[in-house]
C-alpha cells in the first residue's frame, strides 16, 4: 500500500491532472492520495497558492478583491471544463470562496490560512470527482473529518500526535482517497496551514498514520541530484540516499521534498520515492534509513543565502558559567530562533535568518548583550550563505575536511566559519552570499568530476 503525493507543476492543468490520475490508476497500491494546489503553468505564470494570498491581503487591506477572485476562478473554470467535469463543482467553488471571504479579519494570519487553503481542497475535490469518471471509486476526504488536528501556529502549524490514530482509520475505505494537502484543523474547529511547501509534511503524517509500506512523492524532476542544476551543468543523479542526509541537503537549499516532511515517516521507517510526473520511466530517488556506501564519502553539497551572523567575543568566556544560555536567552526574548552556534574558547557566533532582524531589533540585541554580558566586542555580519556538504561516508573517511577547504581555496572563496556536527553526516561552511556559487562548483568538481 502507498500513499502518493503530487505536487503543483504534476496539478498546474487539465493535462497535468490527466498524467496524475493515470499514474493512480495504473497501480492499485496507489489507494492514498495527497495532492497540492495547481502551481505555475509557465514560466510566467502564478501558482494558485500565491493567488489566494494575493486575494486574501486584498480583503484584509478593505478592498473587494474582484480582480482577485475572478482570476482564481477562472482557473479552475479551465480545469473543469477541460476534464469535463460537472458546471455544479464550479458552483460549488464559487460557494466555498465566498463563505470564506465573508470569514472574520479580525486575526489576519487565521483569515489568509482559510483562504491559503482553499487551493489544495479544491483541487482534491477535482481530482476526486475526475476518477470517478473512469468508473473507479474515489472520494474526496475532508481533514477536519479524518481528524488531522494541528497546533494553532497559522501558517506553520505542527501535527498533534492524536492524528495519527485518528487518520488510520481511513484504512477501512475501500475507494481512493483524495486528501488535500498543506492543512488541518485546530482542536478548536480552525483551518490552520504547514509552512509552504507543507502538502510533503500532510503526506508523510498519512503515511505514518496509515503504516504504508512507501510514501510516493510526485514532483517536475527525474530525481534528486548531487547539486542543483541551476549551478552545476549535468549533475550527477543520487539514486540512494538516507533520511539524515536528505534533511541535511533540504536544510542547504534543496527543495524537492519539504524539510519537515521526513520527520514523521522517519520515525516509521517508510521509504521515501521521488517521482516524476512528466517521466514516469525515470528510477527517481529514494530515501531510506540506511544505503550502501560507494567509494564517494559525500553524496552532495547544497547552499543556501540569507544568514546573517551575530559575533560576541569576551576573555575567559569560557570560564564564566550560563554565558551561552544567557546569550540565547537574548536571542529568544525577540522571537529569534538561531540555526548554529559555532564557537571558540573565547568567541562565539549566532546564525540566523537575516529575515528576522530588523534595524529596531538588531540595536536591541546588540545593547543586550552589552549590558547584560558585559562582552568585549559585539557586532553582526550580513549577507552570509550556508554550504552544506553532506555524505553518511564522511564519518568513514580521512581527509575530506582538506579536499573542501583546498577547493574552495582555489575558488578564491574565504571561509568564513566551519561548523562539523558530531554525526559527522554533514559539514557546514559559512561564506559570503556573492560567493556562494563558486563554493558549491568547486566542491562539487573535486567530488564528482575528478
Amino acid at each position: 500500500m502507498k500513499v502518493s503525493k503530487f505536487g503543483g507543476s504534476s496539478l498546474a492543468d487539465a493535462s497535468q491532472i490527466k498524467k496524475v490520475v493515470d499514474i493512480i490508476l495504473s497501480d492499485k497500491e496507489r489507494h492514498f492520495i495527497v495532492v497540492s494546489a495547481p502551481g505555475k503553468r509557465s514560466k510566467d505564470d502564478t501558482k494558485v497558492t500565491d493567488l489566494l494570498i494575493a486575494l486574501a491581503d486584498m480583503i484584509i487591506a478593505g478592498k473587494d478583491g474582484y480582480h482577485e477572485i475572478k482570476t482564481v476562478l477562472d482557473r479552475f473554470k479551465i480545469i473543469i471544463e477541460e476534464l469535463c467535469l460537472s458546471h455544479e463543482l464550479l458552483s460549488d467553488i464559487v460557494n466555498v470562496l465566498k463563505s470564506r471571504i465573508e470569514l472574520d479579519i479580525v486575526d489576519n494570519n487565521k483569515f489568509k490560512d482559510g483562504i491559503k487553503a482553499l487551493g489544495e481542497d479544491i483541487t482534491a475535490h477535482i481530482v476526486a470527482a475526475y476518477i470517478n469518471t473512469f468508473n473507479t471509486a474515489a472520494i474526496y476526504v475532508n481533514p477536519k473529518d479524518a481528524g488531522l488536528i494541528l497546533s494553532d501556529e497559522f501558517g506553520n502549524a505542527r501535527v498533534l500526535n492524536k492524528s495519527y490514530k485518528n487518520l488510520s482509520k481511513l484504512k477501512e475505505s475501500t475507494a481512493i482517497v483524495v486528501f488535500p494537502g498543506f492543512f488541518g484543523y485546530t482542536e478548536s474547529g480552525d483551518i490552520v496551514t504547514f509552512p509552504r511547501g507543507g502538502s510533503d509534511i500532510t503526506g508523510s503524517i498519512l503515511a505514518k498514520a496509515l503504516d504504508v509500506d512507501i510514501y510516493e512523492n510526485f514532483t517536475d524532476v527525474d530525481s534528486v541530484f548531487a547539486a542543483s542544476p541551476g549551478i552545476i551543468d549535468n549533475p550527477k543523479a543520487i539514486e540512494e540516499f538516507t533520511y539524515r542526509e536528505m534533511r541535511e541537503l533540504s536544510y542547504g537549499g534543496f527543495n524537492v521534498i519539504h524539510a519537515e516532511a521526513l520527520q514523521p515517516v522517519f520515525e516509521a521507517n517508510i521509504p521515501v520515492h521521488i517521482l516524476n510526473t512528466n517521466n514516469v520511466e525515470a528510477k527517481g530517488t529514494k530515501i531510506v534509513a540506511i544505503r550502501k556506501h560507494d567509494d564517494n564519502p559525500v553524496i552532495g553539497v547544497s547552499g543556501e543565502g540569507g544568514f546573517s551572523c551575530i559575533y560576541v567575543s569576551k576573555y575567559l568566556m569560557n570560564r564564566e558559567i550560563g554565558f551561552g544560555r544567557k546569550l540565547l536567552g537574548i536571542i529568544e526574548e525577540e522571537g529569534i530562533s538561531y540555526e548554529h552556534t559555532p564557537s571558540g574558547i573565547d568567541n562565539i557566533s549566532i546564525i540566523v535568518r537575516s529575515n528576522l532582524l530588523t534595524k529596531e531589533n538588531r540595536e536591541r540585541i546588540m545593547n543586550n548583550i552589552r549590558k547584560e554580558l558585559e562582552v568585549d566586542n559585539v557586532y553582526i555580519e550580513d549577507e552570509l550563505a550556508l554550504i552544506m556538504v553532506v555524505g553518511e561516508g564522511m564519518q568513514l573517511s580521512q581527509g575530506v575536511a582538506e579536499l573542501i577547504t583546498s577547493s574552495l581555496t582555489k575558488s578564491s572563496v574565504n571561509i568564513e566559519m566551519i561548523n562539523q556536527g558530531a554525526s559527522e553526516v554533514s559539514i557546514m561552511f559559512g561564506v559570503k552570499e556573492s560567493s556562494m556559487y563558486n563554493a558549491i562548483k568547486g566542491i562539487y568538481n573535486v567530488f564528482f568530476n575528478n
